[in-house]
């Protein structure tokens, strides 16, 4: 009895190596266009098997040279864990820490092979990595700049993602333009793993000596022709680009129609005739049975008796008519969609993402504890947040006692950072010096609300209009305090006025810090003030703040810019903000400050006292 050798076993020695099928040639093929081409260096595999990812990229690592393991990116794929790396260094008696550029750029501007960059399922990918593919990928320079680090050089990574046709429409146009090689591989379901490296020897010898050659103008023309009129220009410069990669790798000295034409047949575009090709000449007798994608199926099959006989008609007995087959029926779950083109997204409209490379404004950047000014050292309870360097100089302490030949860091030495709590209340505080006289004092006004922010412990934003010392007197003048004892809060209280009154751009500046405040500290933030001290009459507009030039008469301008801003402000959510317009009493105009307050959905503080009244009911001189 003879054994059956296992289904992935290689050919035994002095046997001929079995014959690659069409969808392997396909794909050896363009994968040794990507390893020679650096501007094909994104491949993009829809519907392949997931069984097939490794040997794909193994296949691919054989190409390009690699024998180490392929970078994977996924849904937990960061920043950090791309653009750079830290590393310890020992320098005679010192230790120092050093950052380098990081996995994915570190091949970049020096000798060797590539780096070959894996992303298993595309849809999954984080943000970080779509981010790190559209800066990459077809680009002809990279600048990193990132925590220290300034690397500038020409990406060299190669790119292999997977990606099901039916979520394609999901992934940013961006993103998915990137990717020069787009190739439908459904066909290459029920492949053998081991048969993906039969062809690596010749086209690895093939790769070796290529030589540039040119594009003909008939080679272009066929390109526009079979990508249509609708096609974008990252298309037309991908397939041209292909073509021109196998006329190099036929040894010819320019691309012609006919190799655009081998192009589009190799990323399967549809409306293409199929080429003649070994597993189809070898006709009905090698058990093919000519049909697309049929030189794909198991070898199993073709050898269990009986298998692939279910197309073939029993013949009828006398007098006994022949029943044909009824309707197919669905057994199970729906299949998934597969479209057999390198384009998907074009053929199926689903809902986007409204910003699919960006990171939601709401996600978290980490625990609490993780935020907030650095104000010393511990020790470490896990591996988030360490300080590098008390780290270091906890364990340069014991390395005499330990007697170790290099420098040794353990686990007891790790140091973590101390952060300074974050405030959970926020003070705004809107000051118009020019509403100010030297016969009101509006520190009574606002005792209440610094009182509140003192024992509350809250941070202080302060924000000056009109002041006499301004840099620029168009502009609001703005600063943040620890809390209300800063000393620049008393130095601001006191400020002398100016001419102009850019209030609306001092209302706008407001805003924007009460959003970033509730945007960066989240539900941190319990309770917010915003106090606006101020007569209302504004006379510079918000446009000639923004650009700093002034330019003919500016009327009311100015007053209704800052009403418009006080409305945004009263449209926020107003369980966590609270605002008080603090009203001089000045006359004329002394209903702008209620027109203020009832845009900010404020209440009106009365800062001015009552004027005395003589024994006649008239008030006197105040």
């Amino acid at each position: 009895m003879v054994t059956p050798p296992p289904r992935d076993a290689p050919p035994p020695q002095g046997s001929r190596a079995p014959e690659p099928d069409e969808p392997v040639l396909r794909l050896t093929r363009l994968l040794a266009c990507s390893a020679i081409e650096p501007r094909l260096a994104g491949v993009l595999l829809f519907d392949l098997e997931p069984h097939l990812i490794d040997p794909v990229a193994h296949l691919f690592a054989e190409l390009l040279g690699i024998t180490g393991p392929p970078l994977m990116l996924g849904a937990q794929t960061r920043d950090e864990d791309l653009w750079t790396r830290t590393r310890l260094r020992q320098d005679g008696g010192q230790v120092s820490v050093s950052t380098g550029p990081g996995p994915l750029i570190e091949a970049d501007g020096r000798d060797g092979p590539p780096q070959l960059v894996v992303v298993p399922e595309l849809t999954r990918l984080s943000v970080a990595g779509m981010r790190a593919a559209v800066q990459l990928l077809g680009s002809d320079v990279a600048v990193v700049e990132h925590t220290g680090l300034r690397h500038i050089a020409r990406p060299r990574a190669r790119w292999l993602a997977v990606c099901g046709s039916a979520e394609a429409a999901q992934l940013s146009p961006h993103l998915l333009d990137r990717f020069a090689l787009r190739v439908p591989m459904a066909e290459l379901r029920g492949a053998r793993p081991r048969r993906l490296l039969t062809a690596v020897p010749a086209l690895r010898h093939a790769t070796e000596h290529i030589a540039p050659v040119s594009v003909s103008n008939d080679a272009l023309g066929r390109v526009r022709t079979l990508l249509g009129p609708e096609a974008g220009i990252r298309r037309e410069l991908a397939l041209a680009r292909l073509a021109r990669t196998l006329a190099a790798l036929d040894g010819d000295r320019a691309a012609e129609a006919r190799h655009a034409d081998e192009a589009a047949r190799l990323i399967g575009l549809p409306g293409v005739a199929a080429p003649k090709t070994r597993a189809l000449e070898r006709g009905p007798s090698s058990g093919s049975s000519g049909r697309p994608g049929a030189g794909d199926r198991p070898d199993t099959d073709r050898d269990v008796p009986g298998a692939g006989r279910e197309a073939e008609e029993r013949p009828g007995g006398p007098g006994r008519p022949l029943e044909g087959p009824g309707p197919e029926e669905q057994v199970g779950a729906d299949p998934a969609v597969v479209r057999d083109t390198p384009f998907p997204e074009d053929a199926v409209s689903v809902l986007r993402d409204f910003a699919p490379l960006r990171n939601l404004w709401q996600r978290t950047m980490g625990p609490a504890a993780a935020r907030g000014a650095v104000v010393g050292s511990r020790r470490a309870e896990d591996l988030r947040d360490l300080a590098y360097v008390p780290t270091v100089r906890e364990a340069a302490v014991h390395q005499r006692v330990r007697q170790t030949a290099r420098f040794t860091v353990t686990p007891a030495d790790l140091r973590s950072h101390l952060r300074a709590g974050a405030s959970e209340r926020l003070l705004v505080l809107l000051l118009d010096h020019t509403c100010r006289d030297a016969a009101w004092d509006w520190t009574h006004a606002l005792t209440p609300f610094l009182q509140w922010a003192y024992t509350g412990r809250a941070a202080a934003q302060v924000i000056e209009v009109g002041g006499a010392d301004a840099a620029d007197e168009l502009k609001a003048q703005s600063f943040s305090a620890r809390n209300v004892l800063d000393p620049r809060v008393l130095t601001a209280l006191e400020r002398p006025a100016g001419r102009a009154t850019p209030l609306a751009h001092g209302v706008h500046e407001a805003g924007r810090v009460l959003r970033a405040a509730f945007r960066q500290h989240g539900n941190a933030l319990v309770e917010a003030w915003l106090v606006v001290v101020t007569d209302g009459r504004g006379n510079v507009p918000l446009t000639v703040s923004q650009s700093g030039r002034l330019a003919g008469q500016v009327g009311a301008e100015g007053v209704e810019d800052a009403l418009g801003a006080a409305e945004r402000i009263g449209a926020m959510d107003r369980t966590r903000v609270r605002t008080a317009v603090v009203d001089p009493a000045r006359e004329p105009y002394g209903d702008l400050p209620f027109r203020l307050a009832a845009a900010l959905g404020a209440t009106v503080v009365t800062g001015r006292p009552a004027p005395e009244t003589d024994d006649t009911g008239e008030p006197g001189e105040r």
